[in-house]
């Protein structure tokens, strides 16, 4: 017997990998539910050898699942997730509604697992933003280490992070260069073809943007608060797979023969980092994989203690579905998870 389980917003980009990752890593499912808006009723999208058909959230009685896997708007988030974790199941959402709401633990379980202790509180798991999951996985085993002060990041965003949408663009540009000309951007402010855009979200007073400032409020909540954090981030014309350019420097001494070891060792990374011309990782092949990839690492001469990194993992998996898929298997680990099958 299973947990039965429902995926909203499961005909995006993350809800479809949602229910291919449930099934890959064969999670306990009794039975799935693929939930959507009214627009997408009878829609039909797979899981496993399964045929599943879109039902209406606003008929679903959620008080028939044990989890529910949220892919959808910060806004719709706001309105659904209180009324469906009150029904009974535990949810977990993917929006940036409530990363940082003192009752709902934001989580990556290579990085904070404990911190489902208090899930019940509103019955909503937070999962972060996509750059800031792979950026912590790394970050936390060195930071146990060698004690993180300051970390500047630059990312190499790909359009997949702006959903089906941005993906479309990217390739409806790139095929118009070689024919007509670029089709004028819509999804984003620029071109996005054959070009890098130095903006995601939209701009704060300070200059920053919301994704930048997500990627420190995470952090700090995830791993420590006095970490110091700049980051710059930027869309770039790769379908899949997010990359990060990461220096930090460390209060204690670490080499970066001890970092390399230490982040080998360390659950959900892999290292590949040869000193020759293919000796790194790029997104393309960490396309379709579950690890955060760790590559370029090097001492950095300028300051004390710092060390360079080259971090990359794909973003519709560890960024976002995977990592949702995987609270839910801490869930199940740590029995927190009230089957009504089981009942």
């Amino acid at each position: 017997m299973g947990y039965r389980v429902a995926v909203v917003g499961a005909t995006g980009n993350v809800g479809r990998e949602m229910l291919n990752i449930l099934e890959e890593v064969n999670f306990p499912v009794e039975k799935v539910h693929a939930i959507a808006s009214r627009n997408s009723i009878g829609l039909e999208v797979s899981f496993g050898d399964k045929i599943v058909k879109c039902e209406d959230i606003e008929q679903f009685d959620f008080s028939t699942v044990d989890v529910v896997l949220m892919s959808v708007s910060g806004s719709f988030s706001k309105e659904w997730s209180p009324k469906i974790g009150a029904a009974g199941p535990i949810v977990i959402d993917n929006s940036s509604a409530w990363r940082m709401d003192p009752d709902v633990p934001l989580i990556v379980p290579e990085v904070n697992p404990d911190d489902v202790s208090y899930a019940g509180r509103k019955n909503i798991i937070a999962n972060p933003n996509c750059s800031t999951a792979q950026l912590v996985v790394a970050l936390k085993p060195l930071h146990d280490r060698a004690k993180i002060k300051r970390v500047v990041v630059a990312t190499y965003q790909s359009v997949s992070g702006a959903g089906k949408e941005g993906m479309d663009e990217l390739w409806d540009q790139t095929k118009g260069i070689f024919v007509l000309g670029a089709k004028e951007p819509k999804k984003f402010p620029k071109q996005i073809a054959f070009n890098v855009i130095p903006f995601i979200g939209s701009f704060r007073d300070d200059g920053y943007t919301d994704e930048e400032a997500k990627m420190w409020d995470e952090t700090h909540k995830m791993i420590d608060p006095a970490i110091k954090l700049t980051v710059t981030c930027v869309r770039v014309p790769v379908m899949v797979g997010h990359s990060e350019a990461v220096n930090i420097e460390f209060e204690n001494p670490i080499d970066e023969d001890e970092a390399r070891d230490l982040l080998r060792e360390s659950p959900g990374l892999i290292v590949i980092d040869k000193r020759e011309p293919t000796g790194y990782i790029t997104p393309k092949e960490a396309q379709g994989e579950f690890p955060v990839y760790v590559s370029r690492i090097r001492k950095d001469p300028t300051v004390e203690n710092g060390l360079s990194l080259w971090v990359v993992a794909d973003n519709l998996r560890k960024g976002a579905a995977l990592n949702a898929v995987q609270i839910a298997e801490l869930l199940h680990q740590r029995g927190l998870i009230k089957s009504k099958a089981l009942a």
